[in-house]
């Protein structure tokens, strides 16, 4: 019996934009994995390099499907969820253009999800690529504070971490750094749990990964693999630096999606910090609630 043909299909997700000059290097990476049931989904942002010519090439090279979708701009996360919705496999695993997968990295994040199959995402820890253009003290000090996400909420004992949504009540939520799980190219998830928490929130630019985990955190444990399968590449012609430069910040929209969406679940100091950040709605709410439960008991003594 051909064992692939009983391993679930892993659709690789890869939005594109303008993505030439590193696009080789990650789909090489996408060719050495040892998981070989995948496809690759590539939803395209109107590039005007040759970045769709280098996926055609590449396809031409692979024993596995490789389909292209064009894709009108209109944010990152839009691009994110084309990709999604256009896959056919149980499990999605994203890959970036500028970022590379280490060979076993498909592998051992399924493997992991067998040993855990209620989990709701499956992360790992990173190395970094730091391009000439990037290499100085800034770059070094961002990896220093950033190299590990959990490093200030839980101990990294073993191969493992799980993580469950008693993390929303740990006082270092709301600290740097804000995004506690990882890149979209360090995460494998199931398809199906998108029927549960719909896609990327659109109006995001900077935050939409993290907001997406935390809405599975929420629902699911999230896994971390204590061990670097993926390399993150920091150059300065990425998203978050462009975002940077063109004083792009989701503050305000995230925090409001804290305060609506997970509010009890937070430590009461960072509860404290957005009831007095969002304090007339929160108050409104209060009242409306206390209006709401004295009707039900009037009614139930009746």
């Amino acid at each position: 019996m051909n064992m692939v043909n009983i391993m679930p299909l892993i659709s690789v997700c890869l939005p594109v934009y303008n993505g030439e000059k590193y696009l080789k290097e990650a789909l090489a990476s996408l060719r050495k994995q040892t998981y070989k049931n995948i496809e690759l989904i590539v939803s395209d942002d109107n590039s005007k390099d040759h970045s769709l010519l280098v996926i055609k090439e590449f396809s031409k090279s692979v024993n596995f499907p490789v389909y292209i979708y064009s894709h009108l701009p209109n944010s990152i996360g839009g691009n994110w969820n084309n990709c999604i919705e256009k896959a056919n496999g149980e499990y999605i695993k994203f890959l970036f253009q500028d970022d590379v997968l280490e060979p076993t990295c498909i592998e051992e994040m399924l493997s992991t999800y067998n040993a855990y199959p209620n989990a709701g995402l499956i992360t790992c820890k990173r190395n970094f690529i730091v391009d000439e253009n990037s290499n100085n003290k800034e770059t070094y000090h961002w990896i220093n504070e950033f190299g590990d996400l959990q490093i200030n909420i839980c101990e990294n004992g073993g191969s493992i971490t799980v993580l469950n949504k008693k993390m929303f009540s740990n006082i270092e939520f709301l600290k740097s750094p804000f995004n506690k799980i990882g890149e979209p190219t360090a995460v494998l998830f199931k398809k199906e749990i998108v029927k549960k928490i719909g896609l990327f929130d659109t109006q995001l630019r900077q935050k939409l990964d993290y907001e997406y985990w935390y809405r599975i955190l929420k629902i699911s444990d999230i896994i971390v693999i204590n061990k670097p399968l993926v390399q993150f590449r920091i150059h300065q012609d990425q998203e978050t630096n462009v975002n940077k430069n063109k004083k792009i910040d989701d503050h305000d929209i995230y925090n409001k999606i804290l305060f609506d969406k997970y509010l009890e679940l937070l430590h009461p100091e960072v509860k404290k910090k957005l009831i007095n950040e969002f304090s007339t709605r929160y108050k409104w709410m209060c009242f409306l609630k206390k209006i709401y439960h004295e009707k039900l008991k009037r009614k139930s003594s009746k």
